[in-house]
């Protein structure tokens, strides 16, 4: 696709993927949950990362950073309970 008629192309040369790092991070989010919608939404995740690359929108490397972004944000969401409730229980420190 010639990349002049890509309408949403990033103002900058180089931005991660929003696109990818959303599906990525819904996928990642679910799969430990429902493991078999996980894998259904495994699919659509690999094309939308694909479509960005394809459609001129984004480079191959923008899109491993949304991936990255996308493990990231889901690896957070499902340690944040954890974290909180560690942290809660500790003593507090007299002054800070």
């Amino acid at each position: 696709m010639p990349q002049d008629d890509v309408e949403d192309r990033p103002d900058s040369s180089s931005i991660p993927s929003g696109h990818t790092a959303a599906a990525v991070a819904f996928t990642a989010a679910v799969s430990p949950s429902w493991p078999w919608a996980g894998a259904a939404c495994a699919v659509p995740t690999v094309l939308v990362a694909v479509e960005r690359v394809h459609s001129g929108a984004h480079y191959p490397s923008d899109v491993a950073a949304g991936a990255a972004i996308g493990i990231a944000a889901a690896t957070l969401v499902h340690k944040a309970p954890r974290l909180l409730t560690h942290c809660k229980g500790r003593p507090r420190v007299a002054g800070g």
